[in-house]
């Protein structure tokens, strides 16, 4: 198998058994037991003084047997999760092109202030007057919003984008509940994201998909056959899901609004448009924001995340409690109902949002400026199309023309090569590389979504290129076996991914008379 350089390396290992009298290292790379196979009763990493009280007094709470926690000392714990930690690919280590996923750099400078004293140690619980600046950077980073939008309201709370789907969607509820419309039906285009049908469902509409047409878009023609009046939303992703933008979104939003409809907008890819098109003149109604994609703040295990939803002025009074206001006496949060021309649809949680989250999203809007976000943008679709000009005569595009923030390609390029979507995945984690998003969107068959961000530069594009191209001509060349058994080099080898999905041991239990799981 090609390596990242393309020289050819030599096989290692299965599933990194321990060789007979070897514990299992390689290099750098050590192989240890979990937390709980390590831990010995009596070992601790600190040392705590005797219970000046007797069990007596415990009020019969005294605990009856062993809590299951393992015991380490100090070196221990701290080695296990370190050598954990550099088992994880991360946007620190290399680019991460996870197509629909934005996995953009976090500058350092977000960090720096989320950690601030007076923002890294606030509680939700504290006086509104000792929380000042707090709220006044909540309303700043609402502002920009609603600016970048052009859109007069958003609700800060969601904490991230399916929850800011069913934020939106539970305000077009509102809004049509207090019309005496009691509208059925959603409709949601094939190439939207899957949190779309599911958060309709929620909200207790039935679901009506509407197919794409032969260039990847929602079909104008049949959107308008499925329109009637108990249609109450179209929930569209734009830029969609294949990577392109929504090229007829004005007549789109129009025929929605003459069926008596809101139009929802998925702002998952809004990292492409950002500073150059505004949600709002395109006729949208209600639209969340990952600013976690958008504006820069940690996915996953660095978040939370945070999904801002911005509303039109049909659903503005319906925004969810808690929200900021600014006053005579300075800045409040309403968190009752009754406030003049508001009908507020409840909470989305206990608190107002991901406080951190704000710091960093706001701190990124400012270092660039509306200038810099829209560069950014510009930049996410040029990087993209350089990906897609530079590979389209080895890999198979799925859509004729440019694309947007994302370069989407098919399977087609391996037909008869006995090499599938994810060998070819496994195989550029022996490159070095995390792969691309696989089987996604589902109109597209064996998809494979790149999306490089405005993250990477030319030159480390040109790498991952090279190295796409060193494959797709390893799969045409019959190496079929070398896919197969890929990855390799990775610190564990191919899972069953079937039994994983269906049968998914999430615990560690100890032994009972046989192995531990």
């Amino acid at each position: 198998m090609l390596n990242r350089q393309g020289r050819e390396s030599a096989p290692t290992g299965t599933s990194r058994p321990a060789a007979a009298g070897m514990p299992g290292h390689r290099g750098l790379q050590l192989e240890e037991p979990l937390s709980f196979e390590q831990g010995q009763a009596g070992r601790s990493g600190v040392d705590l003084p005797p219970l000046p009280v007797g069990e007596d007094c415990l009020g019969g709470l005294a605990r009856q047997g062993e809590i299951g926690l393992p015991g380490l000392s100090e070196p221990q714990t701290v080695r296990h999760f370190v050598r954990l930690s550099r088992q994880n690919y991360a946007i620190d280590m290399g680019a991460y092109p996870l197509g629909s996923c934005t996995m953009k750099h976090n500058p350092r400078l977000n960090e720096k202030l989320a950690r601030l004293p007076g923002f890294a140690d606030l509680h939700p619980l504290q006086p509104l007057s000792t929380v000042q600046g707090a709220l006044e950077l909540i309303d700043r980073l609402a502002h920009w919003l609603k600016i970048l939008t052009n859109m007069p309201a958003v609700a800060m709370s969601p904490a991230a984008g399916a929850h800011g789907e069913l934020c939106g969607l539970m305000t077009i509820r509102a809004a049509l509940a207090a019309a005496g419309d009691a509208r059925q039906r959603v409709l949601v285009p094939e190439s939207a994201h899957g949190t779309n049908p599911a958060t309709a469902a929620i909200c207790g509409y039935q679901v009506e998909s509407i197919p794409a047409g032969p260039d990847g878009r929602i079909e104008l023609a049949a959107l308008t056959a499925r329109l009637g009046p108990d249609v109450a939303a179209l929930m569209l992703t734009n830029p969609n899901t294949c990577g392109l933008f929504e090229n007829e979104i004005l007549a789109v939003a129009e025929a929605v609004h003459a069926a008596g409809a809101y139009f929802y907008c998925d702002g998952a890819n809004f990292n492409a448009i950002v500073g150059r098109v505004r949600p709002g003149d395109l006729g949208i109604d209600a639209m969340h924001i990952n600013l976690h994609k958008t504006f820069s703040t940690p996915h996953g295990g660095g978040g939370p995340g945070a999904g801002p939803v911005v509303l039109s002025e049909r659903l503005a009074p319906f925004a969810p409690l808690p929200y900021v206001v600014h006053g005579p006496q300075g800045f409040r949060l309403v968190e009752q109902a009754g406030e003049p021309g508001h009908a507020p649809i409840g909470r989305m949680k206990s608190f107002h949002g991901q406080m951190g989250m704000f710091v960093r999203a706001l701190a990124y809007m400012m270092s660039h400026g509306a200038d810099g976000l829209a560069q950014a943008a510009g930049d996410a679709v040029l990087g993209a199309n350089y990906l897609l000009a530079r590979l389209s005569d080895v890999m198979s595009a799925s859509f004729p023309g440019p694309c947007m923030h994302e370069a989407l390609f098919d399977d087609r390029f391996l037909k008869d090569t006995g090499v599938t979507t994810l060998d070819f995945a496994k195989a550029l984690i022996d490159a070095g590389y995390h792969p691309m998003t696989m089987y996604f969107p589902l109109v597209v068959h064996g998809a494979l979504l790149f999306e490089p961000t405005e993250s990477e530069s030319r030159e480390s594009l040109d790498e991952l290129i090279a190295t796409l191209r060193r494959l797709a001509a390893a799969a045409q060349a019959g190496a079929v076996e070398d896919f197969r058994a890929a990855p390799r080099y990775a610190p564990r080898r191919r899972l069953d991914e079937t039994m994983a999905a269906r049968k998914p041991v999430l615990r560690w239990r100890p032994a009972q008379g046989g192995t531990a799981k």
